[in-house]
């Protein structure tokens, strides 16, 4: 059975999800505020974190660090009013693994969590390659640490498994959707242009300060990590 820490201050959406979840299967606790969130989650062992942003005593983009300095296997989706693509990018440098706007449609919602709890089951999964490399770009697995020869660029966790995919998939092109699917674990609204976004920020840090532009756009279908 899957625990998971409802964190949302507006006690009728808190019933919701805790009634869903719990029909669905999982263990579910509840807290209404960002530091009981914190407590809960210090004291408890948790697979998946459910939070708002506008939260009292502590924000979720604040809790969602909190946590990552605890815990950087569980998986934590937002689940907000908040829908910019600022937001959603704040969301994610945060820690948080997927990021979903109310209202909200509960299937879609249980979808995601399918999804992310999955992850908790394939962790006794073989290990990945300890480096990842192309070109002058190198990917310490381990340490989660990126340089393009002896610079070391500092990334955010979506930044970071974005530039790990690319790599994977050197010399493909890989499209918005399939970027949405393998990078981001859902069918993500590609109708905006958040992903484009992610892919300039990710840019901007892996080939603006290099002679030799790694990641290329191909109008129309997507994205390649090329030479």
């Amino acid at each position: 059975m899957y625990n998971v820490l409802v964190v949302e201050d507006e006690k009728r959406v808190a019933d919701l999800l805790r009634a869903g979840l719990e029909e669905s299967g999982y263990s579910v606790m509840v807290a209404y505020d960002g530091e009981m969130a914190l407590r809960l989650f210090r004291s408890h062992e948790f697979h998946l974190v459910i939070s708002d942003v506008i939260l009292p005593r502590m924000n979720g983009f604040d809790l969602c660090k909190e946590i990552r300095q605890t815990n950087k296997r569980a998986s934590i989706l937002i689940l907000t009013a908040l829908g910019t693509a600022d937001d959603k990018l704040e969301g994610f440098d945060a820690g948080a693994d997927d990021y979903m706007v109310k209202p909200f449609d509960f299937r879609e919602l249980m979808a995601r969590v399918k999804v992310l709890t999955k992850r908790q089951a394939q962790s006794a999964s073989p290990k990945p390659p300890q480096r990842l490399s192309y070109a002058d770009l190198s990917i310490d697995v381990a340490k989660r640490e990126v340089r393009r020869g002896e610079t070391l660029i500092a990334l955010s966790p979506k930044e970071y498994n974005l530039l790990s995919y690319l790599v994977e998939n050197a010399d493909r092109v890989v499209s918005r959707m399939e970027i949405a699917e393998k990078v981001w674990n859902t069918h993500f609204d590609t109708g905006t242009n958040f992903i484009d976004v992610c892919v300039n920020y990710l840019r901007k840090k892996v080939d603006r300060d290099f002679e030799v532009k790694l990641i290329q756009t191909r109008p129309g279908v997507g994205f390649i990590l090329t030479k």
